[in-house]
């Protein structure tokens, strides 16, 4: 679990460091960059090796149906998420769309995962999408972008339906069934 802990940790640090402390990143110019990219990336392998080996500890029981309103909720979360790239209609409304898309992600999955890791990966994560949208609320103003089209977000559609499907796959893939969740 201490793996876990440390993972969701180094992963916030490494993001909110930017926010918290610009002046100390600032100087180290891609460098810096590079050093947040590899503690990205090692915060990811602690939370897959420390999720993937705690034990199970209940702490809830997610209610029957709730697996429908998660498929769902991760149909959404990849819509916002991806109105960043897309560039699209969607895009001139949110103005986080990678943040919002990630708590939701999280809110997602504490819906249908009611065990302690399962809080601490998700319930960290999605604290740390919400303190990072506070954070840039707070030190910057947005000036809202100018739509790509409604192109962009039919091919936004298309690439979401694409990726939901290769998320399903990789849940089949680790062993864990996303359309077989507490279903009632």
């Amino acid at each position: 679990m201490l793996l876990l802990i440390l993972g969701v940790a180094l992963w916030s640090a490494a993001h909110l460091f930017k926010r918290v402390a610009p002046g100390l990143r600032q100087p180290l110019g891609i460098a810096g960059k590079g050093i947040a990219a590899l503690l990205l990336v090692g915060s990811l392998v602690m939370m897959v090796m420390g999720y993937r080996q705690a034990d199970f500890i209940s702490v809830y029981v997610p209610p029957a149906g709730m697996g429908h309103a998660n498929n769902l909720l991760m149909l959404f979360a990849l819509i916002v998420f991806g109105a960043s790239m897309s560039k699209g209609w969607l895009w001139t409304k949110i103005r986080h769309p990678m943040l919002y898309g990630f708590a939701l992600w999280a809110f997602a999955h504490l819906l249908v995962n009611g065990d302690v890791a399962s809080l601490i990966l998700f319930g960290g994560l999605g604290a740390w999408a919400v303190a990072e949208v506070v954070l840039i609320n707070k030190q910057t103003t947005w000036d809202r972008p100018l739509s790509g089209g409604p192109k962009r977000d039919l091919g936004l559609i298309g690439v979401v339906l694409v990726m939901y499907g290769l998320i399903a796959l990789v849940h089949y893939w680790l062993g864990h069934n996303p359309f077989a969740g507490t279903y009632a």
